[in-house]
């Protein structure tokens, strides 16, 4: 006689640090799956009890007590239902990522993590140890192995798994969402079941923290195919169903899973749900934009309103002489289309005081971008003096490609707490404008029509200093993303020149990148903690020398 298993999946949004916090939303989660959903068990994602990543807070011995005595809370509070959930453990002096079994108030079984990431956004071997041995509980007569996130990457933890005798795969997740990550981690579970036979429940977390930003799209796969998905970038607690026949586990399909989102779309909620969270869990009231009439700032605006809504979002034009009156017209339509508050405050009394000010110090000297960056300065300024009264923080506009060739102006178009475009190269810009306007037509297309400028002088083209952007971020793509040569790029068909030129100005600007504010992370290599580069440097497409000529 077949045995019937349900499962409940518990891709939710947690609070780094929120101990408490996230106690009860465990015990939230589990009601909902136990007395609504008539779950026989509820997975949660890794190191649920604290979020994730916690980082240095798990250096800490008294968040290290918080964590342990909240543990020992919640187990007492567990009964009718099979809980497993993620956390730090101690044991024997030694720290693990853990996940263990709950049952009716006791610690039935845990499992310590094998497999610790040290690489891009991860370094859990700076805080844990590494665990060796399988971990196989029975939830209603069903064997089940336990794995932590980067395990199932792997084939060793799984094969442990199932050669102690595991039928089905749970792997607890806290895995950040980048571009093409759906179709990598879909690649790898379809790996691990043509390895092993078993069926893999993927639990992943969602929300923001900080420049991550986890999707969700938890999903079950079986025999390569996925028979059911949790919605992607949305808290849910998911239901799914099994049949044991003894032998086999069967996935029940969901008729109604989620569908997989498109790249851009994909993307979108991703930024969407990094600012929101960015914003909401640090405690701001809204957010103050620089509204130049460009595509850039149209955007950021855009996802904005979609994350917090228009009520919490304003927006300020700032023209100086070299402002085309369109800029101030589209400016002000997106404003008006989006419904946020904005106003228009003219830089030209600064930047003219500035001048004056500076008359004689410059006596003698050209123009140059000094003039130009008075005048982004002179923007950051008005719009920290609004923050800092207000209590909103500034949302800063500028994408990938300027932070990588260093195309802005510290403590100007670069003051501000968070970065929604940080991470988005400017072609990727451009589509996510298009797909914004098929939900509803708020960016004027004129907008996306007109050359990009950042009207700092009189007739000013983005080209005049860089390269095409479609160029730019190819060639940007290559060296930054996938660590290229110049040589290799010059190789595959792009100019000597202009590859030289982007990659020395991409080297030359690290100095510039860090003082940047964090900004949500989207591809698989985001300038910070994926791309550690020292600013003082002799490394770089030309030598030291040839630069101080």
């Amino acid at each position: 006689m077949s045995k019937r298993l349900r499962v409940s999946i518990a891709q939710i949004n947690l609070l780094v640090g929120d101990i408490a916090g996230n106690v009860q939303r465990i015990l939230e989660a589990i009601n909902t799956a136990r007395d609504e959903q008539k779950a026989d068990a509820i997975l949660f994602p890794e190191l649920t009890l604290t979020g994730y990543p916690p980082v240095d807070l798990l250096l800490r011995p008294d968040f290290r007590k918080q964590t342990a005595h909240a543990m020992q809370e919640l187990v007492k509070q567990v009964s009718g239902i099979d809980v497993v959930v993620g956390y730090p453990c101690e044991q024997k002096e030694k720290f693990y990522n853990a996940a263990s079994l709950i049952r009716d108030g006791k610690i039935i079984t845990t499992y310590f993590k094998h497999r610790l990431p040290n690489y891009g956004v991860f370094d859990e071997k700076r805080y844990f140890y590494e665990g060796s041995e399988p971990c196989v509980v029975d939830i209603k007569g069903i064997p089940i192995g336990l794995t932590i996130c980067e395990d199932i990457w792997f084939p060793e933890p799984v094969s442990k798994s199932v050669k102690a005798g595991a039928k089905l795969i749970f792997n607890l997740n806290a895995s950040p969402y980048h571009l093409q990550k759906t179709h990598e981690r879909e690649d790898v579970v379809a790996q691990r079941i043509h390895e092993s036979g078993v069926p893999v429940v993927y639990a992943n977390l969602v929300g923001g923290q900080d420049e991550l930003v986890f999707d969700g799209d938890s999903f079950v796969m079986d025999e390569d195919r996925i028979e059911a998905r949790a919605p992607a970038f949305k808290e849910c607690i998911y239901p799914v169903n099994f049949d044991f026949d003894g032998k086999t586990v069967r996935v029940i399909k969901d008729e109604q899973q989620a569908q997989r989102l498109s790249e851009v779309e994909s993307v979108y909620n991703a930024l969407v749900l990094g600012v929101r969270d960015y914003i909401n869990k640090n405690g701001f009231k809204g957010v103050v934009i620089g509204m130049s009439g460009g595509i850039d700032s149209a955007l950021t605006a855009a996802i904005a309103v979609d994350a917090i809504g228009n009520e919490r979002v304003e927006g300020v034009m700032m023209p100086s002489r070299y402002t085309a009156d369109m800029s101030v017209e589209d400016a002000e339509a997106e404003a008006e289309a989006l419904g946020i508050e904005h106003r228009v405050i003219s830089i030209e009394p600064l930047f003219k005081t500035f001048s004056e000010s500076l008359k004689d110090e410059f006596a003698g000297l050209p123009e140059d971008s000094t003039e130009e960056n008075i005048q982004a300065r002179c923007r950051g300024v008005l719009l920290m003096a609004i923050s800092n009264k207000k209590h909103k923080m500034v949302l800063t506009t500028g994408n990938k490609s300027e932070m990588a060739v260093g195309y802005a102006t510290l403590y100007g178009d670069m003051a501000g707490g968070y970065g929604a475009l940080k991470d988005v190269p400017k072609t990727m810009v451009y589509r996510l404008a298009d797909y914004r306007n098929s939900m509803s037509p708020v960016i004027p297309q004129r907008v996306i029509d007109r050359p990009p400028s950042a009207e700092l002088r009189a007739d000013q083209k983005d080209e005049d200093s860089l390269p095409p952007y479609d160029v730019l971020d190819a060639v940007l793509e290559m060296y930054v993303e996938s660590d290229q040569t110049v040589e290799e790029i010059i190789a595959s068909g792009y100019d000597k020149e202009v590859v030289k030129r982007i990659t020395s100005m991409t080297d030359h600007n690290e100095y510039k990148r860090r003082q940047a504010p964090p900004g949500v992370r989207i591809t698989k290599r985001a300038f910070g903690s994926d791309r550690c580069y020292p600013i003082t440097s002799g490394y770089g497409s030309e030598s030291w020398k040839e630069r101080h000529k």
